[in-house]
């Protein structure tokens, strides 16, 4: 029951800072599946 709460707890952060970084197309917010996320930013030169 813990494991249920701390996963939508991390949904919910992840929402939100999607819906915050959303403006910027040079941040994205990736989900591996199964094993987490990570966040790319391609930068400009």
């Amino acid at each position: 029951s813990d494991d249920y709460f701390m996963g939508r707890s991390l949904d919910v952060f992840i929402s939100k800072l999607r819906k915050y970084l959303q403006h910027d197309p040079s941040v994205q917010i990736i989900n591996h599946h199964g094993v987490g996320f990570s966040l790319r930013v391609n930068e400009k030169l």
